[in-house]
């Protein structure tokens, strides 16, 4: 592709990305002192997320932006445009460290294909922070308080508030399917389904940033389950996997359950080896051996099928982390 031709798509790009910021002043983003600078990034973002699909639009065309205003440099219309772009790209960031991907339910897609920041001076990691810039502290989502969940519900960016308690809830789920399986699965499914309710309208901004704070509170309030309990993180997993279906809780209670899980645990680390996960000799004498423990402890009969399956689904995660 020719110069002449790389220009003219990094200026359409350009003027795309700079239509969205049509209405938006984001003159104080340019200002010496850092704490200015930041304070315009969440109202910038919020601009972008109360536009229709804004985010994904604006994600792909700064993506097109930077790609070609790199391959550019040093062609006189880069250094015009060259404070707007290092704006644009620190808006991008942020979404990229502070929200979750579209598209993909998974950890921050990170942007490759930008390998030359446009000003240094302008675009530092200071301006990604995005719960300092909004006047908060960036939590711990296992020890969220109801402090912090109150400031989220009357931040005045409602759009933020939205994806950042989003990203806060994925990412802690997402540590949590490292080792509590059914735990993580049901509040991945809960997350989910209040942001489909949000997508399809069922629900406004105000009401997910409600239903997402009780989300918040519950998966705080989980963590702290085992103590009730007298179980550790493992022991609590398999708790877990054996409590998932209610009826055996019901019929057995939790204190029965919770003794089983303890037995569970003991047993299958000591008999877990390095090859059971791909053995099926392996994996079938373990299979033998929760079910011996299920039954001896009276775990009801019709559910202990599905409850072996979960717990050798949870054993093989946790098989690695008690090998390493």
């Amino acid at each position: 592709m020719e110069i002449e031709q790389i220009i003219g798509v990094m200026l359409d790009q350009y003027h795309i990305v700079s239509a969205m910021f049509h209405d938006f002043d984001y003159s104080g983003f340019f200002n010496n002192a850092p704490t200015q600078r930041i304070s315009v990034i969440p109202n910038a973002m919020n601009h972008i997320l109360d536009q229709h699909d804004g985010k994904r639009r604006f994600m792909d065309a700064v993506s097109k932006l930077s790609k070609s205003y790199a391959l550019a440099v040093p062609a006189d219309e880069t250094v015009d445009i060259r404070e707007d772009v290092a704006f644009f790209q620190a808006i991008r960031a942020a979404f990229d460290k502070n929200t979750i991907s579209d598209g993909n339910y998974s950890r921050e897609d990170i942007d490759s294909a930008v390998k030359q920041l446009v000003s240094q001076a302008i675009v530092s990691d200071d301006v990604i922070d995005i719960f300092g810039a909004a006047g908060l502290k960036r939590p711990d989502v296992s020890i969220l308080s109801d402090e912090f969940l109150e400031d989220m519900k009357h931040l005045p960016q409602k759009n933020l508030a939205l994806e950042l308690l989003r990203k806060l809830l994925n990412d802690e789920i997402l540590s949590r399917a490292t080792r509590n399986v059914v735990q993580a699965r049901s509040f991945a499914e809960l997350l989910e389904q209040t942001i489909y309710r949000y997508q399809n309208r069922t629900i406004d901004a105000a009401q997910v940033i409600a239903d997402l704070i009780e989300l918040a509170k519950d998966v705080r309030d989980a963590g702290q389950r085992g103590e009730t309990l007298g179980l550790n993180d493992d022991e609590l997993a398999f708790y877990d996997a054996l409590a998932k279906n209610q009826s055996a809780v019901e019929v057995m209670g939790d204190k029965q359950i919770a003794v089983i899980a303890l037995k569970l645990v003991k047993s299958v680390r000591a008999n877990v080896t390095i090859d059971w996960t791909v053995k099926e000799s392996a994996r079938a004498k373990m299979r033998i051996l929760v079910k011996r423990i299920l039954r001896k402890y009276g775990y009801p009969p019709d559910l202990q099928d599905a409850a072996t399956k979960l717990v050798l689904e949870q054993a093989e995660l946790l098989a690695a982390q008690w090998s390493s």
